[in-house]
């Protein structure tokens, strides 16, 4: 959450029970916080960008075609075509919004890469606005904490929701998914951000009558991983939403014939690092929330065995760790260090293959008809330079 600092007192509380119970909370920065948001909004729009935007009705789940997106005035197009190598090469980064100087950091370093490997596609794996997501489809956030820092950074990027984008009094509780919507709204606008709907799935390429070489499906683990529990019925573990975004989940992953499929989502399946892995995040094991059983849940019924990779942030590190039976050989990565590091150690003892809890950082995956590789590049935030570090490749998909 909040600098990875906040634990509630108990689990399935809301917001407001969870400041009751533990008062010494409303003293600190977290109090400060709650009185910044309760104060009138004096945040500035972004001139027109997203004129209209704000009224767009959002329906949740639904898939658009790269080429439809690209069709849009101003857009930056998908890749129609392998680069260079033969290959579509795609910027992974996560946890990136913070307008300071690591994210700027992290963003020229990647800049450069992408350049020299022809990368043609870039994802953020969610907490794309801290500390609280965005107040408005206009607010100005969007382009000090993306669009300034991801100048250059001319493509697509397949946006996903984090906990700190739908947050509502309590930073980073995940507490509030209806401020999503604003971010789906955003999209209308921006050149760069692609979200859509809150879920959706996009192929490349995407040419008719041909089976894409790659598949990736972002989905919203908000409801099913928030630190205190949901107060809107439709957004519950258990409500029509999540009912709506699992069923189409399990549909476009078995309708897929991409011969790789890539799973976004904030929150890790299996994690090394101080968040945990679903099931029992920041040590709790009780709870519809909190916990993120139910995520566990969707990952081991519906993801697992049938994606070859679980792309996720939420913790603050780069993770490439193994696929074994109990993911059914899909592979879990944890690219969350765009922004904000991590503590410098191991929590837990997933296998992996590589990983990292201190340095900022950024990954690369790239995919063709005969392998998928992930790369893996660490940053000096002082000199913007990137570091590759480690780098994994697989010819043989899950499915």
């Amino acid at each position: 959450m909040c600098d990875d600092e906040l634990i509630p007192p108990g689990a399935d509380l809301t917001e407001d029970q969870w400041l009751r119970a533990d008062p010494a909370l409303a003293e600190g920065p977290v109090g400060e916080r709650v009185r910044q948001l309760r104060a009138p909004r004096r945040r500035t729009v972004l001139g027109g960008v997203v004129a209209g935007a704000a009224a767009l009705t959002v329906l949740p789940g639904g898939a658009q075609t790269p080429a439809a997106a690209a069709s849009r005035t101003g857009k930056f197009p998908f890749p129609a075509s392998p680069n260079r190598s033969g290959e579509y090469a795609v910027l992974l980064t996560g946890d990136a919004g913070t307008g300071e100087e690591a994210q700027h950091a992290v963003a020229a370093a990647a800049r450069e890469v992408c350049r020299a490997e022809g990368i043609g596609l870039a994802v953020g794996l969610g907490d794309n606005i801290y500390e609280n997501g965005p107040e408005s489809a206009d607010d100005s956030e969007f382009r000090t904490k993306f669009e300034e820092p991801n100048s250059g950074v001319d493509m697509p990027w397949l946006m996903v929701l984090g906990n700190h984008d739908c947050s509502g009094l309590i930073p980073g509780s995940g507490g509030d998914p209806s401020r999503g919507d604003r971010e789906v709204a955003y999209a209308q606008g921006s050149p760069r951000w692609y979200m859509p709907s809150r879920y959706y799935n996009v192929a490349l390429p995407a040419t008719a009558g041909n089976d894409p070489v790659v598949e990736f499906f972002a989905i919203d683990t908000n409801p099913v991983s928030s630190y205190v529990a949901q107060l809107d019925p439709h957004y519950r573990w258990n409500g029509p939403y999540m009912r709506a975004q699992r069923e189409w989940l399990y549909s476009a992953l078995k309708a897929s014939r991409a011969r790789w499929k890539i799973v976004l989502g904030h929150h890790p399946y299996l994690n090394n690092g101080k968040h945990g892995s679903a099931g029992s995040y920041d040590g709790f094991v009780i709870g519809h929330y909190t916990s993120g059983i139910h995520l566990k849940e969707l990952y081991e019924e519906v993801v697992c065995g049938r994606a070859d990779l679980i792309l996720s942030g939420h913790d603050h590190t780069l993770q490439i760790l193994e696929p074994t039976a109990r993911t059914g050989g899909t592979r879990q990565i944890v690219c969350g260090a765009a922004g904000k590091a991590g503590d410098g150690r191991a929590h837990f003892n997933h296998p992996s293959a590589w990983q990292n809890f201190s340095e900022h950082g950024f990954m690369v995956l790239k995919v063709s008809e005969r392998a998928m590789t992930v790369e893996a590049y660490t940053v000096d935030v002082a000199t913007r330079r990137a570091r590759l570090a480690h780098r994994m490749r697989t010819a043989t998909p899950v499915q």
